[in-house]
């Protein structure tokens, strides 16, 4: 993606079945499940990095002590700060005297995470601001161990106004501050209830205040908590907690928007958002790895024992497409044949674009997460050249005039050329204050391959999508003119991005894409301004309705256009103004249907189709709509 979009955050649980002894013996320390957590957040930097922050839960902890431990960092690099400087107390007790590493148990006494249940997470800030109060988990304390509570997400919830009027009925008094806090109140008060309800049972019956606590912590239910903490939640969620007591759970949304992995042996239960980590980590292979059912609980009780249970009744599955076109590490298997097969879904539309000659065509692609979709549209344009030279050779033996002048010219010639076309630098830091400064500084983190375009070809560079096109117009296109090519086509592997997400990623502005602009200027353009103030009082009227009965109305702002004029439209923003090369530039798109080919199971492409998952993102587009009509700036949910 050459526009910086932020996205859905990463989250990991580790629930060690051992003691910690048993990882001492094995593996050589008691932080077998302490190295993990940092391993599994280290393979899923990609998710997050205005912040980081991670959980420690120790089971059976004597009176007096503490058991439940937070570390959070919103600096530069803050994982690697949080795991410098925890290892660092750690070294520092070993010196002193206090951890003896070959005892355990000394390991649990003195160090903060010599424990058995870890929870991480991994921050992109779509909301609350980048302080870190907005750092997860969320923790909420009390002196009763089955009412504390640790929380962390990747997530947004379309409706949180209405989730905290549902917690001021309720008699609460919660600070409307992010999505998080208003699901961590709920839950807190529904684990709260449960606690209580278990309380007057037990107490009832005369029993001693240690056997009623005992009693609570095994008889609390988790998942029935989740389940009427989650009835009125709308939003796509993968959701991680520890409670006090030792129980920990991860839950997931109805239509599966958000992704979450988990897997179990003998030794440990871990849970990632992304299943690859899970592999490397833990050397298991994809079999190994189960996803979470969508709007189904993962419980691990303090005895141990693992469940996965119904929170909420699925709907249809809607997982987004975009983690699989851009956000999710590519290395894993079914995510790299994707990607591969949404750059092969491209090939008609480059070969029309280069008029099939691919003689006086180079290849190419930027950003380097559009290197995978490269290959697999060069693997398909070479197929398709293979099966033109096959056809040609036995046509020509059938006419008896397949010889050597043929040969050169039908079969030898014509290929498809690839070549490293861009070389991204070493990143350049943009310290300088002025805007004009930092953006010229910004254009050069890419560079070059000079001589590898002659001025008659045409250069094809592939990008995973094209969100506001800003990165194209400043930066991209000015650096491969450079090579001076006839003609210069960017294709994007996903379709043209035409309205918000609420769902986790941080594109919410409807002004703010390119797609939008494109089609408001075509409006302007043909006559047809009129339609911008109907579907503005369109949109009025339809935000005055509850979410479930709205209909999204910003899709009636492309009605009048093919994607192709929309296309063609873009191409006119995107050209950099006074530049020296007089070359055609094209823009190119996958198409919806295409994209539903490459990626059968990940459906969730309301980015591209308007078509949202639940009713909070159709209530979202018409808000969005009213918002740029406004010209208020700002989310729009």
């Amino acid at each position: 993606m050459s526009d910086s979009v932020k996205h859905e955050c990463g989250i990991t649980l580790i629930r060690l079945l051992k003691p910690l002894s048993y990882y001492q013996e094995k593996y050589g320390t008691p932080l077998w499940g302490f190295f993990k957590l940092f391993l599994m957040m280290e393979k899923q930097h990609n998710r997050g990095q205005d912040g980081a922050g991670v959980a420690a839960l120790k089971l059976d902890v004597p009176n007096g002590l503490p058991f439940m431990f937070r570390e959070r960092n919103i600096k530069t690099n803050p994982l690697d700060k949080i795991f410098k400087d925890l290892l660092g107390q750690y070294q520092g007790k070993i010196d002193a005297g206090t951890i003896h590493p070959e005892f355990a148990e000394t390991v649990k006494q003195n160090f903060d995470f010599g424990a058995e249940a870890y929870l991480g997470h991994l921050r992109y800030g779509t909301s609350g601001g980048y302080s870190i109060s907005a750092c997860h988990p969320f923790f909420r304390k009390s002196p009763w161990t089955t009412r504390n509570l640790m929380l962390a997400g990747n997530f947004n919830m379309t409706n949180t106004a209405e989730l905290n009027e549902q917690l001021v009925g309720m008699g609460a008094h919660p600070i409307f501050a992010t999505d998080t806090q208003a699901l961590l109140e709920l839950l807190g008060f529904y684990l709260d209830e449960e606690h209580e309800d278990l309380y007057r049972e037990l107490r009832a019956q005369k029993l001693p205040g240690r056997v009623i606590s005992e009693q609570i912590s095994e008889r609390l239910d988790v998942a029935k908590i989740l389940r009427r903490a989650a009835a009125r939640w709308d939003g796509g969620y993968t959701l991680a907690g520890m409670i006090g007591n030792g129980d920990t759970f991860v839950v997931r949304d109805p239509a599966g928007i958000r992704p979450a992995f988990w897997f179990q042996d003998d030794e440990v239960v871990a849970v990632a958002s992304e299943r690859v980590a899970l592999m490397t980590v833990f050397d298991k292979d994809q079999a190994d790895i189960r996803e979470i059912t969508p709007g189904h609980c993962v419980v691990v009780k303090k005895n141990g024992q693992v469940s996965e249970q119904l929170v909420r009744e699925p709907l249809e599955r809607r997982s987004c497409s975009f983690e699989r076109i851009y956000f999710s590490r590519g290395n894993d298997p079914e995510i790299y044949r994707e990607r591969k097969a949404l750059g092969a879904a491209l090939a008609d539309q480059v070969i029309t674009s280069i008029g099939n000659d691919f003689g006086h065509a180079v290849l190419g692609f930027i950003p380097n997460t559009a290197e995978v979709a490269y290959y697999g549209l060069l693997e398909a344009l070479r197929l398709r050249r293979r099966d033109e030279v096959k056809a040609s050779i036995l046509d020509a033996a059938r006419r008896g005039t397949l010889n050597e002048q043929l040969i050169d010219d039908l079969i030898l010639r014509n290929w498809p050329r690839a070549e490293k076309i861009a070389v991204k630098d070493v990143k350049i830091r943009t310290f300088i204050g002025q805007e004009k400064w930092r953006n010229q500084l910004a254009s050069h983190v890419y560079d070059v391959s000079y001589g590898t375009v002659k001025p008659d070809d045409v250069l094809v560079c592939v990008d995973d999508s094209i969100v506001r096109g800003t990165t194209l117009r400043r930066s991209i296109l000015r650096m491969l003119s450079r090579l001076n090519p006839r003609k210069i086509t960017i294709v994007s592997t996903a379709p043209q991005i035409r309205y918000p997400d609420c769902y986790g990623i941080d594109m919410s502005e409807l002004g703010k894409f390119i797609a939008f602009e494109a089609a408001i200027t075509l409006l302007k353009e043909r006559g047809q301004a009129g339609l911008l103030e109907e579907v503005y009082r369109a949109c009025l009227a339809e935000v005055a309705r509850p979410a479930a009965e709205q209909v999204n109305q910003v899709r009636r702002i492309y009605d009048p256009f093919t994607a192709e004029e929309i296309s063609a439209k873009i191409a006119e923003f995107v050209r950099p103004r006074n530049l020296p090369w007089r070359g055609e530039v094209e823009i190119i798109y996958q198409t919806i249907e295409n994209l539903h080919t490459a990626l059968p199971h990940h459906t969730g492409d309301w980015f591209f189709t308007g078509h949202y998952p639940t009713p909070g993102g159709t209530r979202v587009a018409n808000q969005a709509y009213l918002n740029y009509y406004e010209k208020s700036e700002g989310r729009s949910y």
